[in-house]
């Protein structure tokens, strides 16, 4: 048994695909390696920014003897039809076998194969592993045929330390790779995993992911203690760092205190987002630091003043802007921002952003009276919830649109159960968002999916099989949490039919007479699918 050893070099994989690289590599090469007869006792896969690596463990040097039967024509078959199962056997007539049945006796061919050198079965099936790999996204460079995520470099294959020799793009299979492409870019042979590590580590590479991630926390959290401040984890994001470097080294740098007027939202958005910065907070307040941490993939000089540097004047730049649309917003308001709204169109069938605004406002007045909730701040609320999309920050930020519709609110001197509403009416987003739970918030929330769902069930664009490109069944997920986890009770199929009428008053919608009771089946069978995943047995649901 020996070890089956991969590297394949390129340049720089999205950390975006790297997870998921690894995982397709292991499976073809194990697939590939099974239906070969060749067996294996474990597999383990790495990536780095630059490199796809794999090592098969077990593998035998040989396929194993097989030997296989074919029932062919009956023996008095024609002799044509007896010469076409000879040629696909590749066996001449004396070597066939005559065997009785109860339809006759037919001609069996008995084919013997001994088994072969392993490494010549991975040579053939490992060129069109790599040729076919499922990227999400590949490219061609040059004038060559090859697709793969960025242009490749070098491939490694080796089968018990020797090399298996194939040829792919032009590129030949060896032993040879590289370190670090700045620190460490000489070459180096490798006879296996183990070797190949040690002399990685020495090249300034650290070929696991989880290792690079851990040193990386660990580093932030000693970095930012140095300072008196903590660290704030975030997992998607060190998961993303870690796979942008293969060196991690840790730099803290500062920004002007004068940004910190601008919500934390958007300095965390501007941050992560833009340039893979981790944020800390003062732990004596809970509020955000103006300190950062970037992950340099270098052991530069001077303990990397110069790349710390850099790093804070891109960042004041880009807060710069930020501060900027944030003033130019406080010129206004919220309400001022309202008529604009008539120039989006939320969709062609469902008229503009501004009538879904006036359909909201008076779906969340009705559900509030329903429940005895204040009917006026829940109309405010959702009067306002939309008013954010215009401004130059949602413009610029996408991704803070509520959120910074909250902070406008206040500003304007709103109520803050008014102000948290607008920030909270898109929630849950999913299973794992928090649900709100303040009435008002509640309101505005379930008019919001409400409306979405009865006007796109009215305009009979209804998920189909795997397709909701309208995220309905999160809606509905939305609305049923909305309720149970409130402990709220009312008519669902009231509510629904005041949608419904909300939207033919103004005449945007031609409702078939059965798209409200097949809204109202939609999120029964939803509530059934969340109990089934909450382990609720069929008696009960």
């Amino acid at each position: 048994m020996a070890e089956l050893f991969l590297e394949i070099l390129s340049e720089e994989i999205p950390a975006r695909m790297q997870a998921q690289a690894r995982q397709d590599l292991e499976r073809l090469v194990c697939s590939a390696l099974t239906d070969a007869g060749l067996g294996f006792s474990y597999a383990v896969s790495y990536t780095t920014s630059q490199r796809l690596v794999l090592k098969v463990d077990g593998v035998p040097l040989t396929t194993p003897d097989t030997k296989e039967e074919r029932r062919g024509p009956r023996s008095d078959a024609p002799e044509a039809a007896i010469e076409g199962f000879l040629r696909g056997a590749g066996l001449k007539r004396e070597n066939l076998v005559e065997r009785e049945d109860k339809k006759g006796t037919f001609l069996y061919a008995i084919i013997e194969k001994e088994g072969g050198a392993a490494s010549q079965v991975i040579a053939e099936f490992m060129p069109n592993i790599i040729r076919n790999f499922p990227w999400p996204k590949s490219q061609r460079w040059g004038t060559g045929t090859l697709r793969w995520v960025r242009p490749l470099q070098s491939i490694i294959c080796l089968l018990g330390g020797k090399v298996v020799n194939f040829e792919v793009g032009g590129i030949k299979s060896d032993h040879f790779t590289h370190g670090h492409r700045f620190m460490a870019p000489e070459l180096f042979a490798t006879s296996g995993l183990v070797d190949y590590k040690k002399k990685l580590r020495r090249a300034n590479v650290v070929l696991d992911h989880d290792e690079r991630a851990k040193n990386i926390s660990l580093r932030c959290i000693e970095l930012a203690k140095a300072e008196g401040l903590e660290w704030v984890e975030d997992a998607d994001l060190l998961t993303e760092v870690a796979g942008l470097v293969e060196w991690p080294v840790v730099l803290m740098g500062s920004f002007d205190k004068a940004f910190m007027e601008v919500p934390e939202e958007v300095l965390i958005l501007t941050m992560k987002k833009d340039q893979k910065y981790f944020v800390t907070r003062d732990p004596k307040t809970g509020k955000l630091a103006p300190y950062f941490m970037t992950v340099s993939n270098i052991d530069a000089r001077n303990n990397g003043k110069l790349i710390i540097g850099g790093n804070e004047r891109v960042l004041s730049a880009r807060l710069s802007d930020a501060k900027f649309f944030w003033d130019q917003d406080l010129k206004g308001n919220l309400e001022n921002n309202l008529p604009k709204l008539n120039d989006i169109v939320f969709h062609e069938k469902l008229g503009t952003v501004k009538q879904r605004v006036d359909r909201i406002e008076a779906l969340s007045g009705y559900i509030a009276e329903l429940l005895e909730w204040d009917v006026n701040q829940a109309k405010r609320a959702a009067k306002l919830c939309k008013a954010d999309l215009v401004s130059n920050m949602v413009n610029e930020f996408p991704e803070v649109q509520g959120a910074i519709g909250r902070y406008y609110a206040l500003k304007a001197g709103e109520d803050a159960e008014v102000a948290d509403a607008i920030r909270d009416h898109y929630a849950p987003k999913g299973p794992d968002d928090a649900c709100p739970s303040a009435p008002v918030s509640v309101a505005v929330a379930l008019a919001e999916k409400i409306d979405s769902l009865v006007g796109f069930f009215g305009a009979d664009m209804k998920p189909t099989g795997s397709k909701d490109p309208f995220a309905l069944r999160r809606a509905a997920l939305g609305v049923i949490r909305l309720i149970v986890e409130n402990e709220k009770k009312f008519g669902m199929l009231e509510v629904l039919l005041k949608s419904q009428l909300l939207y033919n008053k103004v005449g945007e919608l031609n409702f078939n007479e059965n798209s409200i009771h097949d809204l109202r089946d939609f999120i029964k069978e939803r509530y059934k699918v969340q109990m089934r995943n909450l382990g609720i047995s069929h008696d009960i649901i």
